[in-house]
């Protein structure tokens, strides 16, 4: 049987103009869903991402027995369960590439089986398993600790943990298996990492405590429904902030878009390197951070990345890539091992891909040495990888010949309307479907 393969054909030149509002935030998406179907009640969700991973979630929690009406529009109406409401599903689940869900499976009255796409079928999952299993969990992942997991519900005890890599995801499943372990499960951070899931707690009724750097949580604590208003992703945002950055002439407003403190590193590291990004009608919507950004075409040079921004950008680090590789001078990352055990090793495919367009890329065991020049046209590999086909497409805004991003379905993973969007805000991308034997 044959398969199909989506490739990105850009064309170079060009610049991005206008206004645009990317999608709903992922991770936020991901947590109403997941927190609205164990609330006591209806919560009400709306500029929700229709993207596939968000809507494994959705799907996962209806096969749990959650009523969940859409989504339409963004819009999607979840009649919560309660924590102990959930029902056995039928088969496995599939979670497409998130894995937060996790936590609150490993003290149901029910075994699961989570599997998920390609990419989180490889990825390494005992920095999640293990701390479970010491608050009693019973999971089972393969020989190389990647999925399928199968989980067996046992009641679970409060754990203190200190976790030796800063990490959204470990952090997530952690809390929400403390909703449902006795006594207290208390979690530290070498860094700080997005706080959505904490937020969006508090946003439920539930208390999370913040004590000399421990993140805690009281198991049995039920949730009340709520609002959800979800933002637009700053992830998707910031090929758009790196695309109008490196495109001379370029001017795009950027609507409604979630900055989270915790998540706001990409626009902080694009300031160092010179772009030019306006922060305007700040505000605050369902306890979230909201503003319009501004950006124009700048002159960008090269910067040694701090590490304390390198948590708050992790997921952006392919956009910023490519705007290091349109800088004047050297741009070096450390810190940031994480990058190599995302939807693919972006630290090694993205120095490939910088290589076959001509830029000096070498790549580090944390990070990555990218000395700014011209980017050449040519053919680049996303190995599936949303993030890194949505990033190396921006870059043929400057390539100097035609370019082609091989791989690149899994966009729709993330940004669904990505390729549309961009091409109404001036990027010259055409998809083009090959057969496959």
């Amino acid at each position: 049987m044959s398969r199909r393969r989506l490739d990105f054909q850009v064309a170079p030149g060009g610049q991005l103009r206008g206004r645009a509002r990317v999608p709903g935030d992922k991770s936020i998406s991901h947590r109403s869903i997941m927190l609205a179907a164990l609330a006591d009640g209806i919560s009400e969700i709306t500029g929700f991402l229709e993207g596939e991973d968000c809507l494994a979630t959705l799907s996962a929690f209806r096969r749990m027995g959650v009523t969940i009406d859409g989504p339409d529009a963004g819009r999607v109406r979840v009649r919560g369960v309660g924590l102990r409401g959930l029902q056995a599903p039928e088969g496995p689940l599939d979670l497409g590439n998130s894995g937060t869900s996790m936590g609150l499976l490993a003290s149901q009255s029910f075994s699961s089986e989570l599997i998920g796409d390609s990419s989180l079928s490889r990825r390494p999952m005992r920095r999640v398993t293990d701390p479970l299993t010491r608050m009693g969990a019973d999971i089972h992942c393969s020989a190389e600790g990647t999925p399928p997991l199968r989980i067996h519900g046992r009641a679970l005890q409060g754990l203190r943990y200190s976790m030796p890599v800063a990490s959204a995801q470990v952090k997530s499943c952690l809390l929400l298996a403390g909703l449902y372990a006795e006594g207290r499960t208390c979690v530290r951070e070498p860094a700080p990492t997005r706080d959505h899931t904490e937020r969006m707690l508090r946003g439920f009724g539930c208390q999370v405590q913040v004590e000399d750097g421990w993140i805690c949580v009281q198991g049995g604590q039920r949730l009340r429904p709520a609002g959800i208003e979800v933002p637009a992703d700053i992830s998707s945002v910031a090929f758009f902030l790196v695309g109008a950055s490196i495109a001379p002439g370029s001017d795009l407003l950027l609507e409604h878009v979630g900055l989270n403190a915790t998540r706001s590193g990409v626009v902080e590291i694009l300031r160092l390197m010179g772009a030019n990004i306006e922060i305007l009608a700040a505000r605050e919507v369902g306890g979230e951070p909201v503003a319009d950004l501004r950006v124009r075409s700048a002159t960008l040079h090269g910067i040694e990345i701090p590490r304390a921004l390198v948590p708050l950008a992790i997921d952006e680090f392919p956009a910023l890539f490519i705007a290091a590789a349109c800088a004047r001078g050297e741009t070096v990352l450390a810190g940031a091992e994480e990058l190599r055990v995302k939807e693919s090793d972006r630290i090694q495919v993205m120095a490939e891909g910088l290589q076959a367009l001509g830029v000096a890329a070498a790549p580090l065991p944390d990070g990555i040495i990218i000395r700014g020049g011209a980017v050449g046209g040519g053919e680049v590999e996303a190995r599936g990888d949303h993030r890194i086909a949505m990033s190396f497409a921006m870059a043929g805004l400057v390539a100097g010949g035609p370019l082609c991003v091989r791989d690149c379905a899994n966009v729709e993973t993330s940004f669904p309307g990505f390729a549309a969007l961009a091409r109404g805000c001036g990027l010259s991308l055409v998809e083009a479907h090959k057969e496959l034997p």
